[in-house]
């Protein structure tokens, strides 16, 4: 198989790449680098079956260039900074929803039929109903992120409905793991590394959100698009069957660490405005498929917090 991956030198991005290059396939890579490492595609660029396409997705003209004739689409590449969405209202609509719209031109016109898209938890807004499956009542928008997200898997479902594509929706929690460069464990990590003695934590501490490790996910993704279809649209939540307080992440972090800083909290049930105070997915639909995690989510912060001790230099601040 061929594989197209757009935000292939991103967290996730590329360690899906290195997965399906270890499975044998060929990928071609694309990534403006704005957020996505070269660091993390040292394996791939050495492999025959790599290549890399830089290039903005905003620029349909180059996309549709670097686009070959692959077998299908996994594309990854999107703004997921969900706290700072108010201050770019721009942003996530450009980076998102247009970008993807330009991915499935490019598709169309390259006569590319099959897409796996990254969405997220946060369509689901602050939902009634725990845990929260793929077909549950239509969600309040409480982030730009999450709409703009929502509006890409609209226009998957019109390609789907209109040009026969074939798409895979995948609504994540948060992911850790391996190349994690952004999130709360990473911001946790490098205030303590700043500041062992105190922590700033945003909100009461008692929002609880659930997590998945990096490979679980991978594995999850491609189990889910190995299998045969029955429709053009298979939307498919990807999280684990638990969940755990943002105090309670801080405990294992600050353990692993043998700190005891004091807490300052700024306040609320919310650490910023979208931020949703409880997400906890019904995964029945990918169980069903004979998926399930590897790691529970302490295992999956505590391994994050590793790579993160042995890879200091993902706190500099790029310039």
């Amino acid at each position: 198989m061929h594989y197209f991956v757009t935000g292939c030198a991103g967290f996730i991005g590329s360690n899906l790449v290195d997965h399906l290059l270890q499975e044998g396939h060929t990928v071609t890579g694309y990534d403006n680098f704005s957020t996505g490492r070269r660091e993390f595609l040292v394996d791939a660029l050495n492999s025959p079956r790599f290549h890399l396409g830089e290039g903005d997705l905003l620029d349909s003209n180059r996309l549709k260039d670097e686009l070959p004739q692959v077998d299908f689409v996994f594309h990854l590449a999107a703004n997921a900074d969900v706290r700072h969405g108010t201050q770019h209202p721009s942003r996530d609509l450009e980076q998102n929803t247009i970008a993807t719209f330009n991915v499935l031109e490019a598709m169309r016109q390259k006569g590319v039929r099959r897409i796996a898209f990254s969405s997220t938890g946060s369509i689901y807004g602050e939902p009634e109903l725990f845990p929260t499956p793929e077909d549950c009542p239509f969600p309040v928008q409480t982030s730009l992120y999450g709409a703009s997200k929502l509006a890409c898997e609209g226009m998957i479902s019109a390609y789907c409905e209109g040009f026969g594509f074939q798409g895979f929706i995948f609504r994540f929690v948060s992911i850790l793991g391996e190349r994690y460069t952004h999130g709360h464990v990473f911001d946790f990590f490098k205030k303590l590394s700043r500041n062992p003695h105190e922590i700033e934590v945003l909100g009461n501490g008692k929002q609880r959100k659930s997590y998945l490790y990096v490979r679980d996910c991978i594995d999850a993704m491609t189990t889910a698009i190995d299998q045969p279809s029955q429709s053009g649209v298979n939307i498919l939540n990807l999280g684990a069957d638990e969940y755990c307080s943002v105090d309670n992440s801080l405990d294992w972090i600050c353990e692993a660490l043998e700190l005891n800083p004091i807490r300052r909290y700024t306040g609320g049930d919310r650490g910023w405005i979208g931020d949703s105070p409880f997400i906890f997915l019904d995964c029945s639909r990918i169980r069903a498929l004979n998926w399930k995690p590897t790691l529970t989510i302490r295992k999956s912060v505590e391994r994050t917090l590793n790579y993160l001790m042995e890879n200091r230099w993902l706190l500099e601040d790029r310039a």
